[in-house]
Protein backbone atom coordinates (compact mmCIF):
# COMPACT_ATOMS: atom_id res chain seq x y z
CA UNK A 1 0.00 0.00 0.00
CA UNK A 2 1.37 3.50 -0.86
CA UNK A 3 2.00 6.16 1.66
CA UNK A 4 0.23 9.60 0.09
CA UNK A 5 1.82 12.42 2.45
CA UNK A 6 2.21 16.44 2.09
CA UNK A 7 5.39 17.88 1.56
CA UNK A 8 5.16 21.19 2.11
CA UNK A 9 2.64 23.04 -0.48
CA UNK A 10 2.97 19.60 -3.17
CA UNK A 11 2.00 15.79 -2.46
CA UNK A 12 4.02 12.91 -2.83
CA UNK A 13 4.42 9.04 -2.05
CA UNK A 14 6.52 5.83 -0.96
CA UNK A 15 5.56 2.87 -2.37
CA UNK A 16 7.14 -0.13 -0.89
CA UNK A 17 9.95 -2.03 -3.10
CA UNK A 18 10.07 -5.48 -1.71
CA UNK A 19 13.20 -6.71 -0.09
CA UNK A 20 16.84 -7.46 -1.07
CA UNK A 21 17.00 -11.31 -2.19
CA UNK A 22 20.73 -10.79 -0.64
CA UNK A 23 20.69 -9.35 2.94
CA UNK A 24 16.80 -9.93 3.58
CA UNK A 25 16.01 -6.30 4.06
CA UNK A 26 13.48 -3.74 2.68
CA UNK A 27 14.88 -2.00 -0.19
CA UNK A 28 14.41 1.94 -0.48
CA UNK A 29 10.79 3.02 -1.14
CA UNK A 30 10.29 4.13 -4.63
CA UNK A 31 8.92 7.85 -3.64
CA UNK A 32 8.54 10.83 -5.41
CA UNK A 33 7.25 14.19 -4.57
CA UNK A 34 5.70 17.35 -6.19
CA UNK A 35 2.18 16.82 -7.22
CA UNK A 36 -0.05 19.47 -6.98
CA UNK A 37 -3.38 17.16 -5.92
CA UNK A 38 -3.02 14.27 -3.73
CA UNK A 39 -5.63 13.16 -6.39
CA UNK A 40 -2.57 13.17 -8.81
CA UNK A 41 0.10 11.61 -6.21
CA UNK A 42 -2.27 8.54 -5.54
CA UNK A 43 -3.07 7.78 -9.30
CA UNK A 44 0.84 8.19 -9.89
CA UNK A 45 1.46 5.83 -7.15
CA UNK A 46 -0.92 3.70 -7.94
CA UNK A 47 0.82 2.89 -11.47
CA UNK A 48 4.15 2.73 -9.96
CA UNK A 49 2.86 -0.25 -7.72
CA UNK A 50 1.38 -2.20 -10.86
CA UNK A 51 4.40 -1.80 -12.38
CA UNK A 52 6.36 -2.97 -10.00
CA UNK A 53 3.90 -6.39 -9.31
CA UNK A 54 4.24 -6.57 -12.78
CA UNK A 55 7.88 -6.69 -12.93
CA UNK A 56 7.80 -3.55 -15.48
CA UNK A 57 8.85 -0.75 -13.32
CA UNK A 58 12.15 1.14 -14.32
CA UNK A 59 14.19 2.77 -11.75
CA UNK A 60 14.91 6.27 -12.52
CA UNK A 61 18.54 6.30 -13.41
CA UNK A 62 20.42 8.90 -15.00
CA UNK A 63 23.03 7.02 -16.84
CA UNK A 64 24.21 8.55 -20.41
CA UNK A 65 24.74 6.65 -23.69
CA UNK A 66 28.09 7.29 -23.07
CA UNK A 67 27.98 5.16 -19.98
CA UNK A 68 25.93 2.91 -21.32
CA UNK A 69 28.08 2.49 -24.65
CA UNK A 70 31.16 1.63 -22.43
CA UNK A 71 29.42 -0.92 -20.43
CA UNK A 72 27.68 -2.70 -23.61
CA UNK A 73 30.97 -3.36 -25.42
CA UNK A 74 32.50 -4.98 -21.75
CA UNK A 75 29.45 -7.15 -22.22
CA UNK A 76 29.83 -7.61 -25.85
CA UNK A 77 33.18 -8.90 -25.55
CA UNK A 78 32.80 -11.50 -22.76
CA UNK A 79 29.34 -12.37 -22.79
CA UNK A 80 28.13 -12.55 -26.52
CA UNK A 81 32.01 -13.67 -27.61
CA UNK A 82 32.39 -11.15 -30.65
CA UNK A 83 35.44 -10.91 -32.22
CA UNK A 84 37.72 -7.86 -31.61
CA UNK A 85 37.41 -6.80 -35.55
CA UNK A 86 33.46 -6.99 -34.75
CA UNK A 87 33.46 -4.93 -31.72
CA UNK A 88 36.14 -2.50 -33.61
CA UNK A 89 33.19 -1.88 -35.97
CA UNK A 90 30.66 -1.46 -33.71
CA UNK A 91 32.91 0.94 -31.94
CA UNK A 92 33.13 3.09 -35.02
CA UNK A 93 29.34 2.82 -35.91
CA UNK A 94 28.37 4.18 -32.98
CA UNK A 95 30.62 6.90 -32.35
CA UNK A 96 28.06 8.86 -34.84
CA UNK A 97 25.24 8.53 -31.92
CA UNK A 98 27.74 9.35 -29.21
CA UNK A 99 28.43 12.36 -30.78
CA UNK A 100 24.54 12.98 -30.99
CA UNK A 101 23.44 11.69 -27.57
CA UNK A 102 26.60 10.63 -25.55
CA UNK A 103 26.08 13.08 -22.32
CA UNK A 104 22.55 12.47 -22.12
CA UNK A 105 20.61 10.11 -19.35
CA UNK A 106 19.58 7.82 -22.25
CA UNK A 107 15.82 7.74 -20.22
CA UNK A 108 15.61 11.37 -21.76
CA UNK A 109 16.86 10.02 -25.27
CA UNK A 110 13.56 10.22 -27.29
CA UNK A 111 12.04 8.24 -30.24
CA UNK A 112 11.67 11.64 -32.09
CA UNK A 113 15.08 12.74 -31.72
CA UNK A 114 16.78 9.34 -33.07
CA UNK A 115 14.69 9.62 -35.83
CA UNK A 116 16.34 12.81 -36.32
CA UNK A 117 19.82 12.21 -35.64
CA UNK A 118 19.28 8.86 -38.31
CA UNK A 119 17.63 11.14 -40.92
CA UNK A 120 20.68 13.58 -40.40
CA UNK A 121 22.94 10.88 -40.66
CA UNK A 122 21.94 9.81 -44.13
CA UNK A 123 22.45 12.84 -45.25
CA UNK A 124 26.17 12.22 -45.21
CA UNK A 125 26.78 8.32 -45.56
CA UNK A 126 25.63 5.83 -47.59
CA UNK A 127 22.13 3.90 -46.97
CA UNK A 128 24.37 0.65 -45.86
CA UNK A 129 25.95 2.26 -43.65
CA UNK A 130 23.89 4.48 -41.63
CA UNK A 131 22.50 0.62 -41.73
CA UNK A 132 25.01 -0.74 -39.49
CA UNK A 133 24.89 2.49 -37.16
CA UNK A 134 21.38 1.25 -36.69
CA UNK A 135 21.75 -1.99 -35.60
CA UNK A 136 24.65 -1.18 -33.44
CA UNK A 137 22.46 1.29 -31.42
CA UNK A 138 19.74 -1.03 -31.49
CA UNK A 139 21.99 -3.84 -29.69
CA UNK A 140 22.57 -1.13 -27.31
CA UNK A 141 19.24 0.07 -26.55
CA UNK A 142 18.45 -4.09 -26.20
CA UNK A 143 21.14 -3.81 -23.42
CA UNK A 144 19.75 -1.44 -21.67
CA UNK A 145 15.65 -2.45 -21.50
CA UNK A 146 17.05 -6.38 -20.92
CA UNK A 147 19.05 -4.39 -17.89
CA UNK A 148 15.36 -2.36 -17.18
CA UNK A 149 17.17 0.90 -17.57
CA UNK A 150 14.36 1.60 -20.16
CA UNK A 151 10.84 0.47 -20.42
CA UNK A 152 11.19 0.58 -24.65
CA UNK A 153 13.66 0.44 -27.29
CA UNK A 154 13.10 3.34 -28.85
CA UNK A 155 14.99 2.17 -31.88
CA UNK A 156 12.47 0.07 -32.92
CA UNK A 157 10.27 0.89 -35.44
CA UNK A 158 12.82 3.27 -37.14
CA UNK A 159 12.30 4.34 -40.90
CA UNK A 160 15.46 4.34 -42.15
CA UNK A 161 15.72 7.10 -45.15
CA UNK A 162 16.49 5.99 -48.73
CA UNK A 163 18.80 8.29 -51.03
CA UNK A 164 17.01 9.04 -54.39
CA UNK A 165 19.08 9.15 -57.08
CA UNK A 166 20.01 12.50 -58.81
CA UNK A 167 19.53 12.75 -62.29
CA UNK A 168 23.80 12.44 -62.23
CA UNK A 169 23.25 9.06 -60.76
CA UNK A 170 21.41 7.42 -63.05
CA UNK A 171 23.43 9.09 -65.87
CA UNK A 172 26.39 7.52 -64.14
CA UNK A 173 24.74 3.89 -64.70
CA UNK A 174 24.02 1.11 -62.33
CA UNK A 175 26.74 1.42 -59.50
CA UNK A 176 26.44 -2.57 -59.19
CA UNK A 177 28.59 -3.17 -62.27
CA UNK A 178 31.69 -1.06 -60.58
CA UNK A 179 31.80 -3.33 -58.12
CA UNK A 180 33.36 -6.22 -60.13
CA UNK A 181 34.70 -7.08 -63.27
CA UNK A 182 32.86 -8.94 -66.15
CA UNK A 183 34.29 -11.72 -67.47
CA UNK A 184 36.45 -10.30 -70.19
CA UNK A 185 37.87 -7.66 -67.70
CA UNK A 186 39.12 -10.13 -65.13
CA UNK A 187 40.62 -12.19 -68.51
CA UNK A 188 42.47 -8.95 -69.25
CA UNK A 189 43.46 -8.18 -65.52
CA UNK A 190 44.56 -11.69 -64.89
CA UNK A 191 46.92 -11.50 -68.08
CA UNK A 192 48.80 -8.50 -67.10
CA UNK A 193 49.24 -9.76 -63.59
CA UNK A 194 50.91 -13.15 -65.47
CA UNK A 195 52.73 -10.78 -67.62
CA UNK A 196 53.60 -8.06 -65.51
CA UNK A 197 52.94 -9.14 -61.46
CA UNK A 198 55.84 -10.05 -58.95
CA UNK A 199 55.81 -13.38 -57.08
CA UNK A 200 52.70 -14.57 -55.92
CA UNK A 201 50.56 -11.75 -57.71
CA UNK A 202 48.87 -14.39 -60.04
CA UNK A 203 48.15 -16.90 -57.34
CA UNK A 204 46.94 -13.55 -54.96
CA UNK A 205 44.23 -12.38 -57.60
CA UNK A 206 43.36 -16.19 -59.29
CA UNK A 207 42.87 -17.55 -55.90
CA UNK A 208 40.00 -14.34 -54.80
CA UNK A 209 39.10 -14.92 -58.59
CA UNK A 210 38.50 -18.19 -58.66
CA UNK A 211 37.24 -18.97 -55.09
CA UNK A 212 35.13 -15.86 -53.36
CA UNK A 213 37.00 -16.33 -50.74
CA UNK A 214 37.15 -13.05 -48.12
CA UNK A 215 40.67 -11.23 -48.54
CA UNK A 216 41.27 -12.20 -44.48
CA UNK A 217 40.21 -15.40 -45.12
CA UNK A 218 42.71 -15.47 -48.02
CA UNK A 219 45.54 -14.60 -46.21
CA UNK A 220 45.07 -16.50 -43.25
CA UNK A 221 45.15 -19.72 -45.21
CA UNK A 222 48.19 -22.61 -44.29
CA UNK A 223 49.41 -25.18 -46.24
CA UNK A 224 47.60 -27.60 -44.16
CA UNK A 225 44.10 -26.32 -45.81
CA UNK A 226 45.05 -27.78 -48.98
CA UNK A 227 44.21 -31.17 -50.41
CA UNK A 228 45.45 -31.15 -53.45
CA UNK A 229 44.50 -34.42 -54.21
CA UNK A 230 40.79 -33.85 -53.65
CA UNK A 231 41.26 -30.35 -55.12
CA UNK A 232 39.81 -28.60 -52.07
CA UNK A 233 40.24 -25.99 -49.74
CA UNK A 234 38.96 -25.18 -46.28
CA UNK A 235 38.43 -22.21 -44.56
CA UNK A 236 39.06 -21.91 -41.09
CA UNK A 237 40.26 -19.09 -39.72
CA UNK A 238 40.87 -15.21 -40.96
CA UNK A 239 43.53 -12.81 -40.69
CA UNK A 240 43.21 -9.34 -38.81
CA UNK A 241 45.83 -6.69 -38.62
CA UNK A 242 44.11 -2.86 -38.71
CA UNK A 243 47.18 -1.57 -38.42
CA UNK A 244 48.95 -3.19 -41.22
CA UNK A 245 52.18 -3.69 -39.03
CA UNK A 246 53.29 -7.75 -40.56
CA UNK A 247 54.12 -8.25 -36.81
CA UNK A 248 50.89 -7.31 -34.95
CA UNK A 249 48.27 -9.52 -37.06
CA UNK A 250 45.90 -11.69 -35.11
CA UNK A 251 44.16 -15.16 -36.72
CA UNK A 252 40.73 -15.07 -35.42
CA UNK A 253 37.70 -17.60 -36.18
CA UNK A 254 35.67 -16.64 -39.38
CA UNK A 255 33.46 -14.06 -39.69
CA UNK A 256 30.33 -16.49 -39.14
CA UNK A 257 29.80 -20.49 -38.57
CA UNK A 258 28.48 -20.43 -42.31
CA UNK A 259 32.02 -19.39 -43.19
CA UNK A 260 33.89 -22.58 -41.56
CA UNK A 261 33.80 -24.28 -44.75
CA UNK A 262 35.90 -26.59 -47.36
CA UNK A 263 35.03 -25.79 -51.11
CA UNK A 264 36.42 -27.38 -54.41
CA UNK A 265 38.82 -25.06 -56.19
CA UNK A 266 39.92 -25.33 -60.10
CA UNK A 267 43.12 -27.71 -61.71
CA UNK A 268 44.73 -24.03 -62.57
CA UNK A 269 44.52 -22.97 -58.81
CA UNK A 270 46.28 -26.68 -58.04
CA UNK A 271 48.89 -26.09 -60.23
CA UNK A 272 49.51 -22.38 -59.20
CA UNK A 273 50.04 -23.71 -55.88
CA UNK A 274 52.16 -26.30 -56.59
CA UNK A 275 54.58 -23.88 -58.58
CA UNK A 276 54.13 -21.39 -55.31
CA UNK A 277 55.39 -24.07 -52.96
CA UNK A 278 58.42 -24.83 -54.64
CA UNK A 279 59.14 -21.13 -55.27
CA UNK A 280 58.73 -20.73 -51.30
CA UNK A 281 61.23 -23.48 -50.24
CA UNK A 282 63.44 -21.88 -52.36
CA UNK A 283 62.64 -19.03 -50.67
CA UNK A 284 62.66 -20.44 -47.21
CA UNK A 285 66.30 -21.64 -47.47
CA UNK A 286 68.10 -18.94 -48.96
CA UNK A 287 66.32 -16.63 -45.59
CA UNK A 288 66.43 -19.76 -43.56
CA UNK A 289 67.99 -17.62 -40.63
CA UNK A 290 65.56 -15.39 -40.33
CA UNK A 291 62.34 -17.18 -42.12
CA UNK A 292 59.64 -17.29 -39.42
CA UNK A 293 57.93 -20.60 -40.78
CA UNK A 294 54.02 -20.50 -39.86
CA UNK A 295 52.81 -22.38 -42.36
CA UNK A 296 51.21 -19.59 -44.47
CA UNK A 297 50.72 -19.72 -47.85
CA UNK A 298 50.82 -16.40 -48.88
CA UNK A 299 53.87 -15.29 -46.53
CA UNK A 300 56.52 -12.48 -47.03
CA UNK A 301 60.06 -13.19 -47.58
CA UNK A 302 60.29 -13.52 -44.02
CA UNK A 303 57.28 -15.71 -43.11
CA UNK A 304 54.90 -13.32 -41.74
CA UNK A 305 51.47 -12.82 -43.71
CA UNK A 306 51.31 -10.74 -46.48
CA UNK A 307 48.77 -7.57 -44.99
CA UNK A 308 45.64 -6.57 -46.59
CA UNK A 309 47.13 -3.16 -47.67
CA UNK A 310 50.24 -5.00 -49.72
CA UNK A 311 47.40 -7.14 -52.09
CA UNK A 312 45.15 -3.66 -52.26
CA UNK A 313 48.31 -1.64 -53.53
CA UNK A 314 49.49 -4.74 -55.48
CA UNK A 315 45.97 -4.33 -57.39
CA UNK A 316 45.98 -0.86 -57.91
CA UNK A 317 49.49 -1.11 -59.62
CA UNK A 318 48.20 -3.50 -61.94
CA UNK A 319 44.66 -2.16 -62.77
CA UNK A 320 46.67 1.09 -64.12
CA UNK A 321 48.52 -1.09 -67.02
CA UNK A 322 45.06 -2.07 -67.86
CA UNK A 323 42.01 -0.61 -69.73
CA UNK A 324 39.88 -1.23 -66.56
CA UNK A 325 38.32 2.23 -65.06
CA UNK A 326 36.70 0.61 -62.59
CA UNK A 327 37.28 1.40 -58.99
CA UNK A 328 37.63 -1.75 -57.73
CA UNK A 329 39.44 -3.43 -54.78
CA UNK A 330 40.75 -7.21 -53.55
CA UNK A 331 37.01 -7.48 -52.20
CA UNK A 332 35.46 -7.02 -55.60
CA UNK A 333 36.72 -10.44 -56.64
CA UNK A 334 34.42 -11.93 -54.10
CA UNK A 335 31.51 -10.18 -55.58
CA UNK A 336 33.26 -10.84 -59.35
CA UNK A 337 32.70 -14.73 -58.82
CA UNK A 338 29.72 -14.46 -57.45
CA UNK A 339 28.30 -13.09 -60.71
CA UNK A 340 30.19 -15.42 -62.67
CA UNK A 341 28.51 -18.64 -60.85
CA UNK A 342 25.36 -17.01 -61.53
CA UNK A 343 26.12 -16.70 -65.37
CA UNK A 344 26.81 -20.09 -65.06
CA UNK A 345 23.37 -21.06 -63.52
CA UNK A 346 25.34 -21.94 -60.51
CA UNK A 347 21.93 -22.87 -57.99
CA UNK A 348 22.20 -19.77 -54.95
CA UNK A 349 22.06 -22.21 -52.65
CA UNK A 350 25.74 -23.67 -53.64
CA UNK A 351 26.60 -20.22 -53.78
CA UNK A 352 25.57 -19.40 -50.45
CA UNK A 353 27.67 -22.45 -49.29
CA UNK A 354 30.94 -21.59 -51.14
CA UNK A 355 30.45 -17.86 -49.75
CA UNK A 356 30.16 -19.32 -46.37
CA UNK A 357 26.60 -17.34 -45.88
CA UNK A 358 24.93 -18.12 -43.02
CA UNK A 359 21.82 -16.41 -44.14
CA UNK A 360 20.93 -16.91 -47.49
CA UNK A 361 19.09 -13.66 -47.74
CA UNK A 362 22.68 -12.12 -47.41
CA UNK A 363 23.62 -14.05 -50.53
CA UNK A 364 20.31 -12.97 -52.57
CA UNK A 365 20.27 -9.35 -51.06
CA UNK A 366 24.24 -8.46 -51.93
CA UNK A 367 24.93 -10.89 -54.70
CA UNK A 368 22.28 -11.35 -56.70
CA UNK A 369 22.53 -9.08 -59.45
CA UNK A 370 23.28 -10.09 -63.36
CA UNK A 371 26.56 -9.73 -65.02
CA UNK A 372 25.85 -7.52 -68.60
CA UNK A 373 26.30 -10.30 -70.40
CA UNK A 374 23.26 -12.29 -68.70
CA UNK A 375 21.35 -9.15 -69.24
CA UNK A 376 21.75 -9.79 -73.11
CA UNK A 377 21.24 -13.36 -73.15
CA UNK A 378 17.85 -12.59 -71.32
CA UNK A 379 17.08 -9.90 -73.89
CA UNK A 380 17.89 -12.08 -76.70
CA UNK A 381 15.74 -14.96 -75.08
CA UNK A 382 13.06 -12.14 -74.99
CA UNK A 383 13.45 -11.24 -78.35
CA UNK A 384 13.29 -14.89 -79.87
CA UNK A 385 10.13 -15.64 -77.76
CA UNK A 386 8.38 -13.07 -79.00
CA UNK A 387 9.78 -12.93 -82.85
CA UNK A 388 6.78 -13.82 -84.79
CA UNK A 389 4.56 -11.46 -82.48
CA UNK A 390 7.07 -8.72 -83.00
CA UNK A 391 7.28 -9.06 -86.83
CA UNK A 392 3.24 -9.13 -86.78
CA UNK A 393 3.42 -5.82 -85.21
CA UNK A 394 5.26 -4.57 -88.05
CA UNK A 395 3.83 -2.89 -91.08
CA UNK A 396 5.68 -5.26 -94.50
CA UNK A 397 5.83 -1.69 -96.01
CA UNK A 398 7.54 -0.18 -93.21
CA UNK A 399 10.47 -2.97 -92.75
CA UNK A 400 11.01 -3.17 -96.19
CA UNK A 401 11.46 0.64 -96.20
CA UNK A 402 13.97 0.27 -93.56
CA UNK A 403 15.62 -2.83 -95.40
CA UNK A 404 16.15 -0.10 -98.14
CA UNK A 405 17.81 2.16 -95.79
CA UNK A 406 20.03 -0.42 -94.65
CA UNK A 407 21.13 -0.98 -98.11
Amino acid sequence: MAYIYKRGEKWAYKVYAGKNPITGKDNAPISKSGFRTKKDAQLAAGLVERQFHNNEFIEPSKITFNALCDDWEKHYISSMKAKESSLRARKIALKHIRDEFGDIAIQKISKKAYQDAIDKLANKFSTNYVSSIHTSSNMVFEYAKDNKLIKEVLTKDIKLPKKKKTVADLEKGDSIQEKFLEKEELEEFLTVVKNEGLEGDLLSFTMLAYTGLRIGEMIALKWSDIDFNNHTLRVIRTYYNPTNNKLEYTLLTPKTEGSIRTITIDTILIDLLQLHKQEQDIIKKENEPFYKDNDFIFATNEGYPKTIKNIAIRMQRLLKRTGIKKHVTPHSFRHTHTSLLIEANVHIKEIQERLGHSDINTTMDIYAHMTKNIKKEASTKFSNLMKNLSNNLIDPKHEQKHEQEQT
